[in-house]
């Protein structure tokens, strides 16, 4: 029998992230017992923590490892639970992990899912140097500095690089949980757990619900200063030349210093500030989406539509009428 290893985190996590894919893969494992009329299902399910003392989460719920990592020898894939928190501390706390992932990939070939944040604790280990990742969009700059080897695909709900898959974020975990059972247990198997369970199946993007804003957690006070002065004159036709005099750099050193702070470039910045606003005003307002693309500095529709989707995921109107209050129910 094969097996699979849901990792139980020590410190900080959110009970859900752990306990809703384990009940998700159990589901599909007895599911799939049915299907083939077999007497046992294809896995062995198993939560895998650094010993076997129940954790306790939020100082209120308690979870009981039902394996330590002592005690499995082999698996076959193992899911990295969301950590949570001060992410430096918990990945420090949680380090116990690290070489027993790397043996199990390295020796016996696991495939690795990290689920949200779970991404930190992969990265730990060196194996997504030069893979692709996903994870939270909350915690996109953090990664990024922290790990800058690792290619991260800041869109993404769900990323796939050589056996090592990766999610997005919060409640995504159940899309990715069924994007993992499609795998493991086959399709016919995936769309009955998203039934039964009422999940939305095949989403694969998070733009829709990031909330750009601003990546100032950088020591660069001109680029700073010129973050801010786009923040506050997004509207207006705003010029690279001079946003770089303005703070006393030249063209050159402006357009490095502003992608090493804030991973885009000033052009992505301001079209992400931009489309921010335009988003706010598609959540609570009743303007058109002409007068919310004039109002943001847009004269190009195409230009406008193009560029809303390529930061949102959605056109303008599916965003309107999927966040605004008074569309959804008009």
């Amino acid at each position: 029998m094969k097996h699979i290893s849901v990792i139980v985190p020590v410190g900080s996590s959110i009970v859900d992230t752990i306990i809703a894919p384990f009940n998700l893969l159990k589901m599909a494992n007895s599911y799939s017992m049915r299907l083939n009329r077999e007497s046992a299902g294809p896995y062995k399910i198993d939560l895998v923590g650094l010993d076997k003392e129940p954790i306790v989460y939020q100082g209120l719920f308690s979870i009981q490892p039902t394996a330590a990592i002592g005690e499995v020898k082999k698996t076959d894939l193992i899911l990295v639970s969301p950590i949570s928190g001060n992410l430096e501390r918990e990945v420090s706390n949680n380090r116990g992990f690290v070489q027993w992932i790397r043996k199990q990939r390295i020796e016996n070939d696991a495939e690795i899912a990290s689920l949200c944040k779970g991404a930190f604790l992969l990265a730990e280990t060196g194996l997504l140097n030069g893979k692709s990742c996903a994870t939270h969009w909350t915690a996109h700059e953090q990664f990024q500095r922290r790990y800058p080897a690792v290619n991260l695909i800041p869109e993404k709900i769900i990323c796939e690089d050589n056996g090592i898959y990766s999610s997005g974020g919060a409640y995504s975990i159940l899309n990715f949980t069924l994007y993992l059972i499609e795998r493991y247990f086959g399709r016919e198997t995936a769309i009955w757990c998203s039934k039964v369970s009422e999940i939305d199946f095949d989403r694969i993007s998070q733009n829709a619900f990031i909330i750009f804003s601003g990546q100032k957690e950088h020591s660069d006070e001109p680029i700073k200063k010129a973050q801010q002065y786009i923040e506050d004159h997004y509207e207006q036709r705003l010029n690279i030349n001079s946003l770089a005099a303005m703070v006393n750099l030249n063209g050159r050193s402006f357009l490095r210093r502003f992608k090493k702070a804030t991973s885009n470039t000033p052009l992505e910045y301001i079209q992400r500030v931009k489309i921010e606003a335009a988003k706010k005003q598609l959540e609570s307002t009743t303007k058109t989406i002409l007068e919310v693309m004039y109002g943001i500095g847009y004269q190009d529709e195409k230009a406008f539509r193009t560029t809303f989707r390529k930061y949102s995921g959605l056109s303008p109107k599916e965003y309107r009428n999927k966040y605004n209050r008074e569309m959804a129910f008009s």
